[in-house]
């Protein structure tokens, strides 16, 4: 059984994300999306909500479960059973950091092999950061976001 595991922040999942694993659910029999808690970044929402939200958004996917995480992503994947580290890569700025750390995960863990997956067309230039600042000046995310990370959102600016 191939597993694997999309790692990042997701502070707001974006549909750059969320069409991400989809891609990835059909190449591998299982997808962990694995949030990092992250508390360095300051994220707007919660590692409790924000693994709420892809919950919700995958709901109907058996093959995706949405998990928290804290520590080495090479141990959580390991104490999982996965053996793949999913990466996105929108831009070609990208590529450096990420062929950075796919090569200090491999040092650590050979056994764990990192793929690349590049967003559709109409989701390489999201990032999770333009969506909460485009949001918090009142800008129209709707296009950028499933309705659930929309609601949750429009919630937290609210407050």
């Amino acid at each position: 059984m191939q597993r694997a595991v999309y790692p990042g922040t997701f502070d707001p999942m974006t549909m750059g994300h969320v069409d991400l694993v989809k891609r990835a659910s059909k190449l591998f029999d299982s997808v962990i999306i694995a949030i990092a808690s992250s508390d360095s970044k300051k994220p707007m929402f919660s590692l409790e909500e924000r693994i709420e939200i892809g919950n919700k958004i995958f709901a109907d996917d058996p093959k995706v479960e949405v998990v928290g995480f804290s520590g080495l992503l090479v141990n959580f994947a390991k104490e999982n059973d996965a053996n793949i580290l999913i990466r996105g890569l929108r831009v070609v700025a990208d590529f450096e950091y990420e062929f950075q750390l796919a090569n200090m995960n491999r040092a650590m863990s050979p056994d764990i092999e990192s793929v690349f997956l590049t967003p559709k067309e109409e989701y390489s230039y999201i990032s999770s950061s333009l969506v909460k600042e485009i949001a918090t000046m009142g800008g129209d995310v709707t296009r950028f976001v499933d309705p659930v990370t929309l609601e949750a959102l429009n919630q937290k600016i609210k407050n």
